[in-house]
């Protein structure tokens, strides 16, 4: 991804919108308020992941308000593309990435948020649900198809794909089902699959350009295929993860 357009990306991909212990968006919030800065006064959020998207949005809107940001959502817009072509910033929260990710279809969205995003340069925040359609494809969500969209294929801002919430085995459990873990090395048993970074309640990516930062409160574990899963903490850097040849990795 070493194009002209890809670098001017700006992509701030969270692990979960809230921490044990916090309110909404509290755990990050100081992130999106560096991320978004002064030049933002509006951002549209995409409230798609979840049924009831009125009450969504209002969580949303006032959330930040608070940090002195307006904010229209998408599902209020009688012309989504339009909405999406004259957005500062984009916001996608969590619910249930075959939900959101179908309702992007229907609403012919790939395209034009990819446009804003990657040519543009147009911040953009994805949270759960809205970190896994960031990526390259929908396959390592934790998420039940309730419904089915067109494709896997997500708006492939990055290269790679992500594993939001990430759980380590517990190992006081006696539950004999998969770990995260196993399921992913099952996803990398295909052949051609894609790393997957597996973020875990209370971390987040920074993604500027050609540069990606691990930040927030906890670690990531990086899966690559035909490899030994490996441990990273805050400040990792990641930007080799944006090379698009998995092989070089």
């Amino acid at each position: 991804m070493g194009d002209p357009e890809r670098r001017r990306r700006r992509l701030l991909l969270v692990s979960n919108s809230t921490l044990h212990g916090g309110g909404y968006l509290e755990h990050c919030q100081e992130q999106i308020e560096k991320f978004l800065g002064e030049n933002v006064r509006r951002v549209l959020f995409v409230p798609y992941a979840l049924h009831d998207q009125n009450a969504y949005a209002k969580m949303a809107r006032e959330k930040f308000e608070s940090l002195g940001y307006g904010l229209d959502s998408i599902h209020e817009s009688l012309d989504p593309r339009d909405t999406v072509r004259e957005a500062e910033a984009i916001f996608i929260g969590g619910g249930n990435t075959f939900r959101l990710l179908k309702k992007l279809y229907d609403n012919d969205l790939i395209q034009p948020i990819r446009k804003r995003v990657l040519e543009d340069g147009i911040p953009y925040i994805g949270s759960s649900a809205g970190t896994n359609v960031a990526t390259i494809s929908i396959s390592t969500t934790n998420d039940m198809p309730i419904v089915y969209p067109p494709s896997f294929l997500a708006l492939g801002l990055v290269p790679f794909n992500i594993n939001p919430h990430y759980l380590d085995p517990d190992v006081n459990s006696t539950h004999m089902g998969e770990t995260r873990e196993k399921r992913i090395l099952q996803y990398h048993e295909e052949p051609n699959t894609l790393p997957v970074l597996g973020l875990r309640e209370g971390s987040l990516l920074l993604v500027e350009g050609d540069k990606a930062t691990l930040q927030g409160k906890t670690g990531a574990r990086l899966f690559v295929r035909g490899k030994t899963p490996t441990e990273h903490e805050p400040g990792t850097d990641f930007s080799f993860l944006l090379n698009e040849d998995p092989e070089k990795l």
